[in-house]
């Protein structure tokens, strides 16, 4: 074997570049949710507490089709778990033209579950389809790249709301019309992956996550055998993982709204600069990798949360451009808590991982239960809504500050 790993074989291109393009896809849907979000309030005349059960049947698909979904993936392999995915995904997105035909915001929010437990399908069998895509020494990259894709489509889904659904003046901008023609293009384009994917041969792979682990087999079964809920580190992942997706999931929900009532702008303006806090994203996602070469990850993590509780009492205030200078800001020290949160809470796990790595997507709930709690205050007033993920950041701040005594082997 050569010393230095290939990136991917040549026999695995096709299969890495039309998984890749599932990262992209959920990426567009999960923040084109937020979009609709504003729109569903504007059109539908629903209170922004109400219009936070968008991302309540967003978040809650994940909880419900994280496990069903692994496992279905398990009995049946990789491409059929895609493919169930896919077909979950356009099926949701078809019902929005009933959903938009009858005005109801009730049928908007079952094929939004529906949509969304196409994603969860997708997100929990690509992220080990990709890393199975090539020598295991690669896995960690390929899987960086991909999710570079789940960035750009956070970025294109505010963009195509602002242009398609919320931009003033446009024919279709005060009715649901705009939305069913456009989830009719997504559902489409989304049956046309699945069509074409079902003709890709897959070559043999091999699965990462069922290879022993060196240190355990050394180790021997009794250390293996320690139970999942009494390692300190990994428990404490989970809570701050759900306290994570809840921040990003209130933030996200009432950044537009935030735009227009603090701001002043247009709906359509307040989205292109939510697309543009999602660059922001991307640029922490890179500039937290490269300081993670100096500083610990735990120890960034702690400082990046730490950023963000000043940052959301800036928010709050609603100071104007200074305080919506803080409001982008937030999705930069955001951007590598997620990804940080996860690694640090499977360290030394060993035979347990792939269990263990279950049990912290399910954290994703947070990200639907949070926006209700903030649409009630923001009911009153937007900005001090933002008061509320201090809760959130304190929670991790004190899990990335605590980690060196939960996990002393990695510290």
């Amino acid at each position: 074997m050569s010393n230095t790993a290939k990136f991917t074989e040549r026999k695995y291109l096709v299969v890495l570049i039309f998984v890749t393009s599932l990262f992209l896809m959920w990426g567009i849907s999960m923040t084109l949710g937020d979009t609709l979000n504003k729109h569903f309030q504007n059109v539908l005349h629903i209170s922004k507490s109400r219009s936070a059960y968008v991302q309540l049947s967003l978040f809650g698909a994940y909880f419900v089709m994280g496990v069903p979904a692994g496992l279905f993936m398990k009995r049946f392999g990789y491409k059929n778990g895609v493919l169930m995915g896919l077909t979950l995904y356009a099926a949701g997105a078809f019902l929005f033209v009933p959903a938009a035909n009858t005005e109801s915001f009730t049928f908007f929010r079952i094929a939004l579950f529906v949509l969304a437990c196409g994603m969860a399908t997708l997100e929990t069998v690509a992220h080990p389809f990709v890393a199975a895509l090539g020598d295991q020494r690669t896995s960690d990259q390929r899987i960086n790249f991909a999710q570079a894709f789940n960035g750009v489509g956070g970025v294109v889904g505010p963009f195509v709301g602002s242009v398609l659904i919320l931009q003033k003046g446009m024919e279709h901008s005060n009715d649901l019309v705009s939305v069913k023609h456009l989830y009719i293009i997504i559902g489409c384009v989304v049956a046309s992956v699945a069509f074409l994917f079902s003709f890709i041969k897959i070559p043999p792979i091999t699965d990462p996550h069922v290879i022993a682990d060196d240190a355990y087999a050394v180790a021997g079964a009794e250390e293996a055998d320690v139970k999942l809920f009494k390692q300190k580190h990994f428990l404490f992942a989970v809570i701050a993982q759900l306290f994570n997706v809840a921040a990003q999931g209130g933030t996200w929900a009432f950044f537009i709204n935030y735009g227009a009532e603090v701001m002043h702008f247009s709906d359509s303006k307040s989205a292109l600069f939510f697309s543009g806090s999602m660059v922001m994203m991307m640029i922490g996602r890179f500039a937290g990798t490269a300081l993670m070469r100096f500083i610990k990850p735990y120890k960034l993590l702690a400082i990046f949360a730490a950023c963000n509780v000043i940052m959301c009492i800036i928010v709050a205030q609603g100071f104007g451009w200074p305080s919506f200078i803080a409001l982008l800001f937030i999705n930069f020290f955001f951007s590598i808590m997620f990804p940080t949160i996860f690694s640090l809470g499977l360290k030394d796990l060993g035979p347990k991982t792939q269990q263990g790595s279950s049990f912290i997507v399910m954290g994703v709930v947070g990200g639907g239960l949070f926006p209700l709690a903030m649409g009630l205050i923001a009911n009153h007033n937007v900005a001090t809504a933002y008061y509320l993920p201090i809760i959130c950041y304190l929670v991790i701040f004190a899990f990335g500050f605590s980690y060196p005594r939960l996990n002393k082997k990695s510290a």
